[in-house]
């Protein structure tokens, strides 16, 4: 038993030995790697301080050769600044130098130009002097003064020009007459063209409105057969083209207008549409119209009061149902112009009878079965004269345009109701907003003149009232603005007939009594 403790102690005693002699190997081995790594680390950190210092110094070599660079460059720049002011220096002085110089040049020619003014004057003095003595030697043997012979001389060249002008417009008026005819027909070729283009258009084209666009195909028919049939039967042309649900009927004659038109619409209610069908169809309508027409005329006689007319001349009535001027209805504006014209007649003590038959009348040349070469005024007068009218009213409607001389009192009355009722706004047709431009434009213009106060577009556009300052502007220069302005709207405006430019300037003295 103690022999086994012995042992167990030796053994624990052995392995304690054992332990230690193994820590302390395991110490020394760590202390000579702890000295190997301070020994490393102190040997990197030598090198890295090298290797700093060598940076450092190579930047601040680096610096220090710049910075040297920049201030050569600025020493450079400073050199060229110096040099250029220098330069400028020199310039300055060798203008300085000039300017002096001129200067002084300058006060030369001054000198020199005094004395010659004092030479001038002295020269101007003399000049009078000998002028003064020279007119009262003239007066003196003329025996007038300056002002007595200069009147003379205004008075001799005024008789000179009143000659002269005198034989200017005897020669006008000569070359006026012999060229008036040709000059006459150029102004009314030129008042065609620009006044006939629109209301062409309305006044030759009718308007036939379709269901659907399969009908065209019928009115043409096999070959073109109908529409020729319509066409040589009525006088008119039938055209056909891309617009929608539309066939436009074209001609000059109204009466035959309306004839195709009506007997389009009867064909295409009843729907059986071919040449025979056709014939029978415009004979009935060409009827019908002739009836209308017949009976429109009796019609207007009844309302107006008008009695005994001949059958033939209420007929012509009857076709101004179907004729307009300028989109007018010409069977409403002889309504009118007969209205009118009997009430002035009443008011002027005349036969109002009579004057409101010629007012119905006045227009008659316009609608004949031929077409004769003459003035519509004319042809009236002739067809009034031929069934037996009144010579009065004869001689108004042949005279309302001033183509033949008026010998009765109803032919000035018919002449103005005529115009009034020709010139009222809206009486014949015109786009709305072209009337109002053209209105707008005719005040502005005139407001462009100097001195000009106020200016109104009247009767419906055929006058323009321009109202200046009379102290602004004289009665010649009033005669001035007129003709200037009425050259200048017709170079420069569009328009139906004729404007009329009045100017007016008056003088007011206005006081107040308090």
């Amino acid at each position: 038993m103690e022999i086994t403790i012995g042992i167990i102690i030796g053994l624990v005693l052995g392995a304690g030995i054992g332990i230690l002699c193994a820590t302390k190997i395991l110490r020394n081995k760590l202390l000579a790697k702890s000295q190997q790594i301070l020994k490393d680390a102190e040997e990197k950190g030598e090198l890295l301080l090298k290797e700093k210092e060598l940076k450092a110094k190579e930047r601040f070599l680096q610096l220090k050769s710049e910075h040297d660079k920049q201030c050569n460059e600025r020493n450079n720049k400073l050199q060229n600044v110096e040099q250029k002011l220098k330069q400028r220096e020199q310039s300055l002085a060798q203008k300085v130098e000039d300017l002096q110089k001129k200067s002084n040049e300058l006060k030369t020619a001054s000198e020199n130009l005094n004395a010659q003014i004092e030479v001038l004057h002295k020269r101007q003095a003399e000049t009078e002097k000998i002028y003064k003595e020279s007119l009262e030697k003239l007066e003196h043997i003329a025996g007038l003064t300056a002002d007595e012979a200069k009147q003379q001389m205004i008075e001799m060249i005024t008789d000179e020009a009143k000659a002269e002008a005198s034989n200017t417009i005897m020669d006008i008026v000569e070359e006026a007459k012999m060229t008036a005819n040709e000059q006459a027909k150029k102004i009314v070729i030129q008042s065609i063209q620009r006044t006939a283009t629109e209301s062409a258009i309305e006044n030759t084209v009718s308007v036939f409105n379709l269901e659907n666009e399969e009908v065209k195909g019928r009115i043409i028919g096999r070959e073109g057969r109908n529409i020729r049939t319509l066409e040589s039967l009525t006088g008119v042309e039938v055209i056909i083209d891309d617009s929608p649900d539309a066939i436009i009927i074209s001609g000059f004659d109204p009466i035959r207008r309306e004839i195709a038109r009506l007997s389009l619409h009867k064909l295409v209610t009843d729907g059986r549409i071919h040449p025979a069908r056709i014939e029978e169809v415009v004979a009935k309508t060409r009827k019908q119209i002739e009836q209308e027409i017949i009976e429109v005329g009796k019609r207007t006689c009844i309302d107006l009061g008008i009695l005994n007319m001949n059958h033939e001349l209420m007929r012509m009535v009857g076709r101004m149902k179907y004729r307009s001027s300028y989109g007018q209805n010409l069977l409403q504006h002889s309504r009118e112009v007969a209205n009118l014209a009997a009430t002035m007649a009443s008011e002027l003590g005349l036969n109002p009878k009579l004057a409101k038959r010629a007012g119905l009348l006045h227009d008659i040349g316009k609608v004949p079965d031929s077409e004769p070469e003459l003035p519509h005024a004319i042809l009236g007068m002739k067809l009034a004269e031929k069934y037996k009218e009144h010579p009065d009213i004869c001689n108004a409607i042949g005279s309302h345009h001033d183509e033949m001389e008026m010998t009765s009192l109803i032919a000035p009355i018919i002449q103005v109701c005529d115009a009034i009722s020709g010139a009222r706004p809206g009486a014949r047709r015109e786009v709305v907003e072209a009337y109002i431009n053209r209105l707008n434009k005719l005040e502005e213009m005139a407001m462009t003149y100097p001195g000009v106060v106020k200016t109104y577009a009247i009767q419906a556009g055929r006058e323009l009232r321009v109202i200046v300052g009379a102290d602004k502007i004289n009665d010649v220069e009033a005669n001035k603005l007129s003709y200037d302005l009425s050259r200048q709207i017709q170079n420069e405006m569009t328009y139906p007939g004729q404007i009329k430019v009045t100017v007016i300037r008056e003088t007011r003295a206005v006081n107040y009594a308090k």
